[in-house]
């Protein structure tokens, strides 16, 4: 019987690594990879159950290169960079992920893709206390998300259009914010996590700055849950558009984070918060109840074990890691 194939988008990214890895060792899959500006690693080249191919996807030969022949695209591939440059620079969020999913989704339609997975996140959700549903999207989105806010909302809007004039299943996954391996450990374009991981870890004064006062709250996913809901969805989903929440379902404040993460480092770290620096004030926590009586996945990994994942993670693999510029194109 033929293989399925199944490409991964942004393979050598945080998120799309962890899915590539995770699909390769799928029987009945033969699983490709793009990249282009963050080169894979000698580990990853050497994998022989992948086949990487460098492509810019803001391209539409390139875009109809990749997805040619193939039956599955798993879509990690996009401009991001931390909550620094949403403040400062919220324009290179929007242009270039718009253009590259324009093109992939089109290809794949005319490709006639069986199956697309695309990663949005929960920047068009209002800031509220309890756990925010699908359906709580208002169009009221907080101004220092509009941009990308707007934009994930106008892709996610392209994958159900195509779900309905097409052949291809979509599947939009609105996920709460993923940590673990292969996350960017940088300061100038991580999340609040990937960045204080890189500033406990890496203190030569046993002492670290946050950003902002700690006080506002998120949602924390390990990506193995993510990855999971991910082979879940291409096994199971029957219809031809589908929409849904990840997240653990409960927030906890960044001070909270913080100190977390310090106490796992077995590190004694005092922490000064500087609230000049760019934060965004915003409360979020997701429900991920459809996914959990739809499709039965369950967040399996607990924000201390997943702590502690990630920083043996980053300890066994320190010396391998650089800090790159503060944008990175291409790596979800």
């Amino acid at each position: 019987m033929d293989k399925k194939k199944v490409l991964v988008c942004g393979a050598t990214g945080f998120i799309g690594r962890n899915v590539l890895e995770k699909l390769c060792f799928r029987e009945g899959m033969e699983v490709f990879g793009t990249y282009f500006k963050t080169e894979p690693e000698d580990a990853l080249r050497q994998n022989p159950r992948v086949s990487l191919i460098k492509a810019d996807l803001t391209q539409r030969r390139e875009v109809s290169e990749v997805t040619r022949g193939m039956d599955v695209v798993v879509q990690a591939a996009a401009v991001t960079t931390g909550s620094k440059d949403v403040v400062t620079r919220p324009y290179i969020h929007v242009t270039d992920n718009a253009v590259m999913n324009s093109l992939l989704f089109r290809s794949c339609f005319e490709t006639k893709v069986k199956h697309v997975v695309f990663f949005s996140c929960t920047t068009m959700y209002p800031s509220q206390d309890r756990p925010v549903r699908e359906e709580d999207f208002n169009g009221q989105i907080l101004d220092k998300y509009f941009g990308v806010g707007w934009t994930k909302v106008y892709i996610e809007k392209m994958c159900e259009f195509y779900s309905t004039i097409g052949q291809t299943k979509y599947t939009v996954i609105r996920h709460s914010n993923i940590y673990g391996p292969y996350d960017k450990f940088d300061l100038e374009k991580s999340h609040v996590f990937g960045a204080t991981v890189a500033k406990v870890m890496n203190s030569q004064d046993d002492r670290i700055v946050v950003w902002g006062d700690g006080s506002e709250g998120r949602d924390f996913l390990y990506v193995s849950d993510l990855v999971d809901f991910v082979e879940t969805v291409l096994d199971a989903q029957e219809v031809p558009f589908e929409l849904v929440n990840l997240g653990c379902g409960s927030s906890i404040s960044v001070k909270q984070l913080v100190e977390k993460i310090i106490q796992s480092s077995s590190r004694a770290i005092a922490v000064d918060f500087d609230k000049t620096k760019p934060t965004i004030n915003f409360n979020l926590c997701v429900d991920a109840d459809k996914a959990r009586k739809k499709y039965r996945w369950e967040p399996k990994v607990s924000l201390v074990e997943g702590i502690k994942k990630t920083l043996l993670w980053y300890f066994e693999h320190r010396d391998k890691l650089t800090f790159r510029g503060s944008e990175s194109r291409h790596a979800l």
